[in-house]
């Protein structure tokens, strides 16, 4: 019989580094058709994020952060995207807990009614909450009649726009996880008593605790950059419903150096949010 048996190879790779050495250099040309475009896609997103850094008024960062409007604009984007989170948390997560361990009839389809702001242009989510809970919208009608509360050009304007488009981002991080969760656990937590509450608030919610943390990032940095539908929905009033997004759309007309400075305090949380999910989403296995 010709070849080494398995032991033999086994213990000259293990010597040798052999399969590893291997892909090593199978990994280590690329062919010039695919390595060129590649750089190309490379140079096209990091060359406009280098630009924002080079122009950067870094001489007058301090003052430029520290204006009332900025702070005003920062301190309104925090609260905001922080209230939207909570909202998106009280009722995203049992939404996603639905989704993932109910079978129902048509659950498909909320599902994708669920995902659909994560796709739909922002400026139509904004118009699509001004016809619902506008003035004359069809709940926001009632709320002004019955309870005489108006949302749209208010603060909590702001706060349902941001909910809206950043809700989906929490749901579909918390249901991927009550999925790869085992649900033996909670079904061994009933048949000792637990109600299905208890299981789930005693059981589950420990389990899926990193999901539920991760999708609230996500949906925090995505309220805090809302801008399509916090405009459309919401308005552009300092103080009131002008969020860093508006204050950049506002500031780039008259004044271009604020304009990048709270562009650069965006990049800063994007930058930050992702390297709080490097262990969860950008590790390669």
């Amino acid at each position: 019989m010709t070849g080494s048996s398995p032991g033999k190879a086994d213990a000259a790779d293990a010597q040798t580094g052999g399969p590893r050495r291997r892909r090593a250099r199978a990994g280590r040309g690329a062919p010039l058709p695919l390595l060129l475009p590649a750089l190309i896609g490379l140079a096209f997103l990091a060359l406009p994020l280098l630009a924002l850094l080079i122009r950067a008024p870094w001489g007058s960062m301090p003052d430029l952060l520290t204006s009332p409007e900025v702070w005003q604009a920062l301190q309104l984007s925090l609260v905001c995207a922080t209230a939207a989170t909570a909202v998106s948390l009280v009722i995203g997560v049992p939404l996603a807990w639905l989704l993932a361990r109910v079978e129902f009839p048509g659950r498909g389809l909320v599902r994708a009614l669920v995902t659909l702001p994560l796709v739909l242009p922002p400026v139509v989510g904004g118009v699509a909450l001004l016809m619902a809970l506008g003035r004359n919208g069809v709940v926001g009608r009632w709320l002004d009649d019955w309870f005489g509360l108006t949302l749209p050009f208010t603060t909590a304007g702001v706060v349902v726009a941001e909910a809206f488009v950043a809700m989906p981002f929490l749901v579909i991080s918390v249901e991927g996880t009550l999925r790869a969760a085992d649900p033996r656990y909670e079904e061994a937590a009933t048949t000792l008593g637990a109600s299905r509450f208890t299981a789930f608030r005693r059981v589950t919610l420990p389990l899926i605790a990193p999901g539920i943390a991760a999708g609230a990032v996500l949906a925090w940095a995505r309220a805090l950059g809302e801008f399509g539908a916090t405009i459309t929905f919401a308005g552009n009033f300092p103080g009131r419903t002008q969020t860093m997004p508006l204050a950049v759309y506002l500031a780039l007309q008259s004044d271009p150096e604020a304009a990048i400075a709270l562009s650069l305090v965006l990049l800063a949380v994007s930058i930050a949010v992702l390297a709080g999910l490097r262990d969860r989403w950008m590790t390669a296995s």
